[in-house]
């Protein structure tokens, strides 16, 4: 970038601070509020009142693969933070999306229509309680106890048991005979916010999910046979594994290169666990949202690692187990790796946050704190595409503990540009534009509503592309108008202010505008708030000798970059980009300039990036 651009990008930005420094943006009354608390503040940060509650969860469970019966105890200590007494607490019963009577917004089989979760016993400051003290409606359960002041604890023991879904797999369930990707499998507390209070809503299968930063201690039993992956750290390697997988797996922990910790002749040989009959295992995970595991007795397992902070020498374990008739699946753990690596020290640019993360061969595409369930392609582009989706997952929502009940924006549009990006680091050749043609086909109809409407009263096409394409666009529109060094910058901020805690909608807005130093509240508004379509076209190209001049109309109200391809009688190609910083000022036209270094054949408006309702007026032939 020369001296003269910079300096020029320089001034239209501090321009857009005077031109949008009355623009502000329409918040909520119940958002405003939290201001007035001092819970958030107007930059950005978390307020000196800032607060959320915390739990300390210790489960016990054994798990039958033959009956898919899971049966076990959580015992919960439960710290209120918050400056209310609380006279309830309410839990999450995901299971129960399977339980008959539950609202689904998704399809499930008759044969896994189940009783749901059964509460055989619940305590409360070890004190048993009656049955007349918890009511269960769908996934919720609202559970009255004595006043809990802030600042004080309460415990919690659940003994409980449900059976696991065969089939309709929606996220978790069993993946074949021997293999189960098991999610959502114990009676967690809800979030009591700032916000909300009580977050309310249940789990009918599209919108996903908003739970506190916990710590869970968890012991799983399973046959001797089954090997156990999980969310969190194996606390009892040597119990379970025979000395040689203990050290395979010991090994590839330091390692850069690829372990073959489980291979098909392993799998013939046997002797892999200690126990033939049972074993428990125990895993421990401290600052996360979830937990989750997935067993199998015929999975191979292929383990490496990575420094990803190269400041104090951290590493992180990347795995990849799987079904070895998918073929496709052999090289998962070189995306996975990859996926680590360029999240670390490319895009966001920050060092990956856990001790391991396990790609698990399954059958959905869904993410978990050190997990995702992966379902295999056949084309390689794809399992690509998939693997670093879910795993850029690790920052947004697990990370950054945002609400993706209500803002799936928040955290499915950044998955979505970390694909974009990270897939062509991966392979040079992929160009990623996954679901912006969805976007294309539905703007400016009913469903299109603004990406700030609420996630909850989204479904179909319009969760879709409010999830993934339009806000992952914003973001990609941000980080072009700033450049990367700045964009970087904001988004550090952001995340520095953030991470183990439950940004808003405006925490994100005005903590890049307070990372990047300007008021970005134009775009913000035209993009998340406001309702209109992506619509530019060539109005007009004027020649004098050599030198072009290309009249480019913003016909829509949403405001994209523009790109120009120019293509000469040669065949020779030339492109001319300007950011969405052109539109700033509400102005419908943008004159490019450029002088042909040969002869003009075609000029054509847009890329892939550039969602446009009609590309009949994008083209430019000379005559």
């Amino acid at each position: 970038m020369n001296n003269i651009y910079k300096l020029t990008l320089l001034l239209l930005l501090l321009a857009s601070i005077n031109c949008c420094a009355q623009i502000t943006l329409p918040v909520p009354v119940n958002l405003q509020a939290t201001y007035n608390k001092g819970t958030r503040t107007i930059t950005g940060a978390p307020g000196k009142n800032y607060w959320q509650n915390s739990a300390d969860y210790n489960i016990k469970i054994n798990f039958n693969p033959q009956s898919r019966n899971l049966s076990g105890s959580v015992a919960i200590d439960y710290t209120n933070n918050s400056p209310d007494t609380l006279k309830q607490i309410d839990f999450r019963l995901y299971p129960n999306l399977y339980k008959k009577g539950s609202i689904r917004n998704m399809a499930v089989l008759p044969e896994d229509i189940s009783d749901g979760v059964q509460i055989q016993q619940l305590s409360i400051n070890h004190q048993n309680e009656d049955e007349k003290q918890w009511e269960i409606d769908g996934t919720n359960m609202t559970v009255k106890i004595p006043a809990l002041a802030p600042k004080q604890t309460i415990h919690f023991d659940i003994n409980y048991s449900f059976t696991l879904n065969k089939t309709s797999h929606i996220r978790t369930g069993q993946v074949d005979s021997g293999a189960f990707f098991i999610a959502y499998f114990f009676p967690r507390i809800a979030v009591y916010d700032d916000i909300d209070g009580w977050n309310p809503h249940h789990y009918q299968g599209v919108q996903e999910f908003y739970n506190d930063f916990c710590h869970f201690n968890t012991e799983i039993t399973v046959p001797g046979d089954y090997e156990v992956w999980a969310t969190g750290n194996l606390k009892n390697v040597n119990e379970v594994y025979t000395d040689k997988f203990a050290k395979r797996l010991s090994d590839a922990s330091v390692s850069d290169k690829v372990t073959n910790i489980i291979t098909e002749a392993d799998l013939k040989t046997g002797g892999i666990t200690q126990n033939k009959t049972a074993d428990t295992w125990k895993f421990e995970a401290d600052s996360v949202t979830d937990m989750t595991f997935a067993i199998s007795n015929h999975y191979l397992w292929k383990s490496t690692s990575l420094v990803v902070d190269p400041k104090t020498g951290r590493r992180t374990r990347v795995d990849a187990v799987f079904n070895p008739d998918h073929k496709s699946y052999f090289e998962v753990i070189n995306y996975a790796r990859k996926t680590v690596e360029a999240m670390s020290y490319q895009f966001p640019k920050w060092p990956y946050p856990f001790p391991h993360e396990t790609v698990f061969d399954g059958l959905d595409q869904m993410e978990y704190p050190m997990m995702v369930n992966d379902a295999p392609y056949e084309k390689a582009d794809d399992d690509i595409e998939l693997t670093d989706h879910e795993i850029f997952h690790s920052m947004f929502p697990f990370y950054m503990g945002v609400n993706e009940t209500k803002y799936a924006w928040m955290d499915e549009g950044w998955a979505t540009i970390g694909e974009w990006t990270i897939s062509s680091i991966i392979d040079p050749k992929i160009t990623d534009l996954y679901a912006i043609n969805n976007y294309e086909e539905t703007a400016g109809k009913e469903e299109d509503a603004p990406i700030a409407t609420l996630s909850t009263h989204l479904d179909g096409m319009a969760y879709q592309i409010n999830s993934y394409p339009k806000p992952a666009l914003g973001y990609l529109y941000v980080k072009d108008m700033l450049g990367d060094e700045l964009f970087t910058k904001a988004l550090h901020y952001y995340i520095a202010q953030w991470h183990g805690k439950h940004p808003m909608p405006y925490d994100f807005f005005n903590c890049i505008n307070t990372g990047s130093g300007i008021n970005l509240n134009w775009f913000w508004k035209s993009w998340f708030f406001d309702s209109g379509v992506p619509d530019q076209a060539i109005s007009k190209v004027s020649i004098l000798k050599k030198q072009y001049t290309v009249t480019v109309t913003n016909i829509g109200t949403k405001p994209v970059p523009i790109d120009l391809l120019i293509t000469y009688d040669d065949g020779t190609t030339e492109k001319l980009h300007q950011s969405v910083q052109c539109w700033r000022n509400g102005n419908k036209n943008i004159l490019i300039a450029f002088k042909a270094k040969r002869t003009v054949q075609k000029i054509v408006l847009g890329t892939g990036y550039d969602p446009d309702v009609n590309k009949a007026d994008n083209v430019w032939l000379a005559r």
